[in-house]
């Protein structure tokens, strides 16, 4: 088997192997070759030790030298060069206590994760695979190296991995792999909340957000995101739903492109249905105010899981409004934008698409319909620069402070009622007009100089 490594990967190999060591890619940049994928990053491995990689080489950084970590910089770019190792007792569920340097290609192999990732290759030896990485490739199947029990119970993260790693390949995972996955799923409490946010994000932008489900049924969301399962467990007796809260979340989540605010956004635009469930006399159910109550119950967890404040800001606005879906005519659609603001208001429809997808058919094309002119319209007003917020409104603070107007609240009160006639009219948007409109609703009158004067 040939594998096409970068330049500057062979480059550092070649210098290696001149040196007198052993030198391989290994890892995901090999799985992925073999896969006919592109790799995004190209780790190497070494019989050298850190600071013989370092002599060998002019221009390196200390990433992780106390793990065997090198980097090395060839022509502007970097190569994360990690001499072979053994792991010594891992007592907190994610890092050993030592690591210990070995001049064995196959110890190293032997403690990694599982064997898709288990392969090494460099042009000279070829393909290294002692724990049939291949075939499990082509038998598309996620399975650990050695014992799984052991794997997991070194580092709890793992368990993550191998439901991500299943769903961006499309891969199942092998039974005793998934049994391994349920028994240990609680040692996830260990491990700290920005490492399962990146495990998380992972899954839920690849191919398949869908097999968030599997986390669900193996107690992954259990320890991780609870609220999931609570989801998962509360039906929709209503004739505009044909799934649980959960099953409808993946269905949209699966629906839209693989955005990572899109996906979130969905993930939890349904978060507090389960608290907000009433059902009627007539046995139908209803998640009155779910929308603002998903918003807040997104916030909290987003935060619980380190998040940043952008993404949260973003996602609690796209959750609040997702059900907004007002008539499809040009005053509503403006108040409908500067509720969501201009950035978002396209994804907020693209949200509203995948939302309608994944529910029953029971009007679906008249609402998915309405989406499509609601768009139509938005485009209208976007290509006409149509004011729908106070940065393109025709008067400013400023204006108001020439006015006389010294309050700071009563400003603003003045320029959201401004704004206001705007919406319904963008014609207005002409500062003569704005001006004689808000002298009339200040309940003031103007000295001869142009000032207002307050009575």
């Amino acid at each position: 088997m040939k594998i096409k490594m970068p330049s500057t990967v062979c480059a550092v190999l070649d210098a290696l192997q001149a040196a007198g060591f052993e030198a391989y890619a290994v890892g995901g940049c090999v799985r992925d070759s073999i896969l006919g994928r592109t790799p995004q990053d190209w780790d190497i491995t070494t019989s050298a030790r850190p600071e013989e990689v370092k002599k060998i080489f002019d221009r390196t950084i200390d990433t992780g030298i106390q793990h065997g970590t090198v980097t090395v910089m060839i022509r502007g770019k970097q190569h994360e060069v990690t001499t072979y190792r053994m792991d010594g007792e891992y007592t907190d569920c994610r890092h050993p206590e030592e690591v210990t340097f070995t001049s064995s290609l196959a110890e190293d192999l032997r403690r990694r994760d599982f064997t898709i990732n288990a392969m090494a290759y460099n042009d000279k030896e070829g393909l290294v695979d002692l724990y049939g990485g291949v075939e499990d490739l082509g038998r598309h199947v996620i399975r650990c190296v050695g014992d799984p029990m052991e794997r997991f119970g070194e580092d709890a993260l793992r368990i993550m991995r191998a439901v991500r790693f299943s769903a961006q390949l499309d891969f199942g995972i092998e039974e005793e792999t998934l049994q391994a996955v349920r028994a240990l799923a609680p040692n996830l409490s260990k491990i700290s909340a920005e490492r399962i946010c990146m495990e998380l994000t992972k899954l839920i932008v690849s191919g398949h957000p869908d097999y968030l489900r599997i986390a669900y049924e193996t107690g992954i969301t259990k320890m991780i995101l609870p609220e999931f399962d609570a989801m998962m467990e509360t039906e929709q007796n209503n004739p505009h739903h044909m799934y649980s809260v959960g099953e409808h979340t993946l269905a949209a989540m699966k629906a839209v492109r693989n955005d990572r605010i899109l996906r979130f956004a969905l993930l939890f635009h349904d978060v507090a249905k389960p608290v907000c469930r009433t059902t009627d006399e007539e046995g139908i159910d209803h998640f009155f105010g779910h929308g603002n109550t998903g918003a807040e119950m997104a916030g909290r967890i987003m935060r619980r899981l380190k998040m940043d404040n952008d993404t949260i800001r973003t996602v609690k606005t796209l959750v609040t409004y997702h059900d907004w879906r007002p008539e499809p005519a040009e005053k509503a659609v403006r108040r409908m934008i500067n509720k969501v603001g201009r950035e978002l208001f396209p994804l907020l429809l693209c949200m509203q698409e995948a939302d309608t997808a994944a529910q029953s058919e029971w009007q679906r094309e008249e609402k998915l319909q309405k989406i499509a002119q609601t768009g139509e319209i938005a485009a209208k007003i976007f290509s006409e620069d149509q004011c729908v917020d106070l940065k393109s409104l025709a008067v400013n603070g400023g204006d108001l402070l020439r006015m006389g107007v010294q309050k700071g609240p009563e400003i603003g009160r003045l320029l959201q009622l401004a704004l206001e006639e705007v919406l319904d009219d963008p014609a207005r948007n002409e500062k003569a007009y704005l001006t004689a409109f808000i002298q009339k609703n200040i309940g003031a009158c103007v000295d001869k100089d142009g000032r207002v004067e307050y009575k």
